[in-house]
């Protein structure tokens, strides 16, 4: 029995934790956590029969809702609502009775469209709509994105904005994005290679831009992000996703730049030249984005960085890393380059605590097994040296460190059955 003077409540498990004949009258949020009850008909009257008329906050994720909740849209003081990992495929026009809400957040819900009434949300400054479909690797097509209505620059308070169909009209769109000048976060989706123009122009408004992701239509197709001028001087981070031309310069000079995805770039020239002066990036990761044989990380380079992730380079045969270079890595995870050898100057990196590989040659694994590998000595200074491979739904996971330190020592498998996590999609 709680008090009725309790503000925040929380629901864990079932319903049945939460029938009694007590109703908080000063109810402010209500979490619900692993309900296995069907919330469909969301039991609102059932569950508190005098009403939550003063709730700000409702956070749904996770329960086992397939649609939106009717009598949530009564709750007109609702700042905060989650349907986050539910099955909810459509947002009703009522939504527009929400006059005081603030975040709306569907990541990883069915909805791929939303009702032009999300436009009378004048207060919304969170607009979270995606999901993403992974098994053991990213795919290009795993993302999906979300159509919104036409005038979604009138929501001027918004900061985040992830992740939109750009497709969907004829450009007009990504001009309306320059009028938002108060987005902290934007996610644009399935951009064509024409509307590249205007969306750099867009982007140059956006003066307190935090994080910016772009992907293509198709694998293959080109964006084209060269024409900005004026880079958003706060970005923080960087997801690029589709072909590239050539690197954008711009990305050069983001000073404040903490982390950068780039995937499916297929590059021809080095892209590290242009990274390694990046003073404050602390996560790179690199998907098949160039199509060179060789990548030189130079002394001095990437002076922060603590992540780096390499994966399908498939013409890449030689890594070179000088002494100085990547001072501060703790991680290195390479995957699924087929012609790659023991990377050179590995032992330079003396901070390194784990160091990864996923679906790698033997030419590369067995020259660094403990017992005996000409090049063990290498990696020797390293506390966590993994290899492992995708089969059958799951992770087969070994160990390169000295026989007696590790769970298996290069000769039995540890089973992983989740995916690798270190990959955003």
């Amino acid at each position: 029995m709680w008090s009725e003077k309790v503000r925040r409540l929380s629901i864990v498990n079932t319903l049945q934790n939460a029938h009694q004949k007590r109703t908080p009258s000063q109810l402010r949020s209500l979490l619900v956590f692993g309900v296995e009850d069907s919330l469909t008909d969301f039991p609102i009257p059932k569950l508190f029969p005098t009403g939550v008329q003063l709730l700000t906050v409702l956070d749904l994720q996770g329960a086992h809702l397939d649609m939106f909740p009717r009598e949530v849209v009564k709750l007109l003081l609702l700042r905060y609502l989650s349907l986050r990992h539910t099955k909810v495929k459509q947002i009703p026009g009522s939504i527009k009775k929400l006059q005081n809400l603030e975040t709306l957040d569907l990541k990883h819900s069915q909805v791929v469209e939303l009702p032009s009434e999300i436009l009378n949300l004048k207060r919304l400054r969170h607009l979270l709509v995606y999901r993403y479909e992974v098994e053991s690797y990213a795919r290009f097509n795993a993302r999906k994105g979300v159509k919104v209505p036409a005038g979604i620059c009138g929501l001027q308070l918004l900061q985040k904005l992830c992740f939109i169909e750009a497709n969907q009209d004829t450009g007009a769109l990504m001009a309306e994005l320059g009028r938002m000048n108060q987005l902290r976060r934007l996610g644009i989706f399935k951009l064509r290679k024409e509307d590249g123009v205007t969306l750099c122009s867009s982007v140059q408004n956006m003066t307190n831009l935090r994080s910016f992701s772009v992907s293509s239509t198709e694998k293959d197709k080109i964006i084209d992000l060269s024409h900005i001028s004026r880079a958003p001087p706060f970005l923080q981070r960087l997801y690029l996703t589709g072909r590239l031309e050539k690197l954008p310069h711009w990305i050069s000079s983001l000073q404040n730049l903490v982390r950068l995805f780039l995937k499916w770039s297929r590059l021809k020239e080095d892209p590290l030249v242009h990274l390694q002066g990046l003073p404050n990036l602390v996560h790179l990761e690199l998907l098949q984005v160039y199509d060179g044989e060789s990548l030189h990380f130079e002394a001095g380079g990437f002076p922060s960085l603590k992540l780096l992730g390499i994966d399908k380079l498939e013409e890449l045969q030689s890594v070179t890393i000088e002494k100085g270079a990547m001072p501060c890595l703790e991680k290195l995870i390479i995957q699924r380059c087929k012609l790659l050898k023991v990377p050179s100057g590995i032992e330079h990196l003396t901070n390194l605590k784990l160091l990864e590989f996923f679906d790698m040659p033997d030419e590369l694994i067995m020259p660094l097994h403990p017992d005996g590998g000409e090049d063990h000595w290498k990696v020797a200074h390293v506390p966590a040296v993994y290899y492992s491979y995708w089969r059958g739904g799951g992770w087969d996971v070994y160990s390169l460190v000295n026989e007696g330190e590790s769970f298996n020592s290069g000769t039995s498998a540890e089973r992983r059955l989740e995916r690798n996590i270190l990959w955003k999609v």
